[in-house]
C-alpha cells in the first residue's frame, strides 16, 4: 500500500506543477498583452517548471505502463511469454531510470558548482534541476516497485486508477 500512496503523491505533485505552469503562462500572457509588462524571468521559470513536470510525469507513466511502446513482439508471443517480456520491460525501465537519475544528479551538482543563474532575478538554477532529479529518482523507485510486483499481477499496461489490474490485448 505504500507504493499506492507514493504514486498518488507523485501524481498530485505533477498535477500541481501543471497547474502552476498553466497559471504562470496565462498570467504572463495577460500582463504582456494587456498591461505591456512581463513577469521577470517568467520564461526561465516556465521552462524549468515544465522540465520538472515532464520528469515527474515520466515517473508516473513508467509506473503505470502508459508510456509509448512498440508492440512488435507483444502480439506475436503467447500469454505466458508476455509475462517474461513484461518483466524484461520493467527491468529495462528500472535501469533506464537509474541511468537518467544518475546523469541528472551529476548535472545538478555541476550546475550548483558553476553558479548558473537566471537572467533577470539571478535565481540559481540548480534547485530546479534538483527537483527534476527528484522526479527521476521517484521514477526509479516506482520502476523498482513495478519490477518487484508479484509475477501474476497484471500485464502491461496497468489501468490508470487501479494499479495491478490486468489488461489482455
Amino acid at each position: 500500500m505504500a507504493g499506492f500512496r507514493l504514486i498518488g503523491a507523485i501524481e498530485r505533485a505533477a498535477g500541481g506543477l501543471l497547474a502552476l505552469v498553466a497559471a504562470l503562462t496565462f498570467v504572463s500572457v495577460v500582463l504582456r498583452y494587456v498591461f505591456n509588462w512581463s513577469i521577470p524571468d517568467s520564461y526561465d521559470l516556465g521552462r524549468n517548471l515544465l522540465g520538472i513536470l515532464i520528469f515527474w510525469g515520466i515517473a508516473v507513466t513508467g509506473y503505470r505502463g502508459e508510456h509509448i511502446t512498440v508492440d512488435l513482439l507483444w502480439n506475436a508471443v503467447p500469454v505466458p511469454a508476455r509475462r517474461w517480456l513484461a518483466r524484461f520491460d520493467d527491468l529495462v525501465l528500472a535501469l533506464a531510470m537509474a541511468a537518467l537519475a544518475g546523469t541528472m544528479a551529476m548535472k545538478t551538482l555541476d550546475t550548483k558548482a558553476s553558479g548558473e543563474a537566471s537572467y533577470d532575478l539571478n535565481l540559481p538554477l540548480w534547485p530546479f534541476q534538483a527537483l527534476a532529479w527528484l522526479g527521476f529518482a521517484c521514477g526509479f523507485l516506482l520502476a523498482v516497485l513495478r519490477l518487484l510486483r508479484p509475477a501474476g499481477e497484471g500485464l502491461r499496461p496497468m489501468k490508470s486508477g487501479s494499479p495491478g489490474q490486468e489488461i489482455t490485448r
